[in-house]
């Protein structure tokens, strides 16, 4: 009888603060690729309480924001144990936690990245190996600790020319000359969720609300000029450039909130349209290939090939691929390519936790 592959759960946690992805699932070496064998997935959705705190974070002092972290360690334990009651997981099946953690600061330029949940107590409240912080190492050697997703991308997805999720950023993610690139394109749900959330809703679903609202061309050639995109990859964006930037931009301008969305839909999509080539084969994944107007104005501005796969596997990419990167920390492989985050060199990221 054949040996299954060793199980791991895998933790994602994004900047859209919808909740916290978990999934179990197997992988399997094909020649210089893997396959994998997704086997259980669920978002545990955060409390108005939790968006609050983890919305607040990057305000908190340094005492205040280590007892959130211990809080959210324990909460992340919380949700594994939960998930493995939910799907019968026994604890000896499970090789390793790959936990993504929650991003409250980063600041490449600076050195400087936190991800909170990454703290050895998980291990010990788990009774399992946990995997994490895997983006320390490769801001301590000069890189932007960002994306890390790409790797998963190359040896699990290669079969298409690029991939794109549209998560709280998008970003885009190809081989180019035989090296991985990839970086963060734009901002998305993490402003479309914003203006939802000043009309009553968590997200605007299906686009509806922004389809609703009126193009403003100024702010629209605003958003456009960013200096960001005249920049050249490796690049990433976080919380901290968007309070700097891009509100700055949006406040200054008095429209309702569905016009806003309306010409940030137009802003992002144009942005997207711009790092895609005709004939390419684009997998789309994250919560915001979900918005139906969002992606027909992206297509409408591209040639290329709109791949929309199934839902769990729009909604679960990334917390697939953070249990990926924990496998292969753990087999002492490269998880991070220093062509997509300027470092130093290629690396295996990640702290090993043992209970």
């Amino acid at each position: 009888m054949k040996t299954k592959s060793p199980l791991y759960l895998g933790l994602m946690s994004g900047t859209s603060l919808d909740g916290v992805d978990v999934v179990a699932v197997r992988f399997n070496e094909q020649g210089n690729a893997y396959q994998y064998e997704l086997l259980h997935a669920k978002t545990y959705a955060y409390s108005p309480e939790w968006q609050a705190s983890l919305a607040n974070a990057i305000q908190l002092d340094s005492a205040a924001l280590e007892q959130l972290n211990q809080n959210y360690t324990q909460y992340l334990a919380e949700i594994v144990r939960q998930f493995m009651r939910e799907y019968q997981i026994p604890i000896k099946e499970v090789a390793a936690v790959c936990s993504h953690g929650h991003t409250v600061f980063h600041q490449p330029e600076k050195a400087y990245t936190l991800q909170i949940g990454n703290l050895p107590q998980l291990a010990q409240l788990l009774g399992v190996c946990v995997v994490c912080d895997f983006r320390v190492q490769d801001v301590q050697l000069g890189g932007q600790g960002a994306p890390l997703v790409p790797v998963g991308d190359a040896l699990l997805f290669g079969e298409y020319d690029a991939c794109i999720n549209l998560g709280g950023f998008a970003n885009i993610s190809y081989d180019h000359e035989k090296r991985r690139i990839a970086y963060d394109i734009c901002p998305l749900n993490i402003l479309l969720n914003r203006y939802a959330g000043q009309l009553g809703y968590a997200y605007d679903e299906e686009g509806r609300l922004a389809a609703k609202g009126t193009f403003d061309e100024t702010l629209f050639d605003a958003l456009q000029n960013i200096a960001y995109y005249q920049s050249l990859p490796p690049k990433s964006l976080g919380l901290e450039w968007v309070n700097a930037v891009c509100l700055p931009i949006l406040s200054s301008f008095d429209l309702p909130a569905t016009s806003i969305l309306r010409t940030l839909t137009e802003h992002m999509t144009h942005q997207l349209a711009a790092v895609v080539q005709p004939q390419q084969r684009i997998l789309l994944t994250g919560g915001g290939a979900l918005n139906q107007f969002l992606i027909a104005r992206f297509s409408n501005l591209t040639a290329a090939q709109l791949i929309l796969p199934k839902d769990e596997l729009i909604h679960f990419k990334e917390a697939l691929v953070f249990a990926f990167l924990g496998m292969l920390r753990l087999v002492g492989l490269n998880n991070v390519y220093a062509s997509v985050t300027g470092a130093s060199i290629d690396h295996s990221s990640g702290v090993v936790f043992y209970p």
